[in-house]
């Protein structure tokens, strides 16, 4: 958002040998421009764009980073199971198309 580009085009252009690990994290949004704050749970455009880049690279490690606000183990667990819920569902979505 901060930059102006469309991050999916961005995804589709990075080289997928190269991927390693995905960082998700929550941000403060002000408007015109958003703060990578790693405070907040990890908001809907995030996930979807995961679930893209899980699709595109394959399995790859990924990591929910929490730095400050961190919310009770069974939030931060649900978020986990998100996570690994829409990298399963991407696996399933690239056999398909593949």
């Amino acid at each position: 958002m901060n930059h102006g580009f469309d991050p999916r085009e961005y995804l589709r252009h990075l080289p997928g040998e190269r991927i390693q690990q995905i960082h998700l994290a929550g941000h403060s949004d002000h408007g015109e421009y958003i703060v990578d704050t790693h405070d907040h749970p990890v908001c809907d455009a995030v996930w979807a764009l995961y679930r893209e880049a899980c699709i595109q690279f394959g399995e790859v490690a990924a990591m929910i980073e929490r730095d400050d606000h961190i919310p009770p183990l069974a939030e931060l667990i649900a978020e986990l199971d998100q996570a690994r819920g829409i990298a399963a569902e991407a696996a399933l979505t690239a056999r398909a198309v593949a």
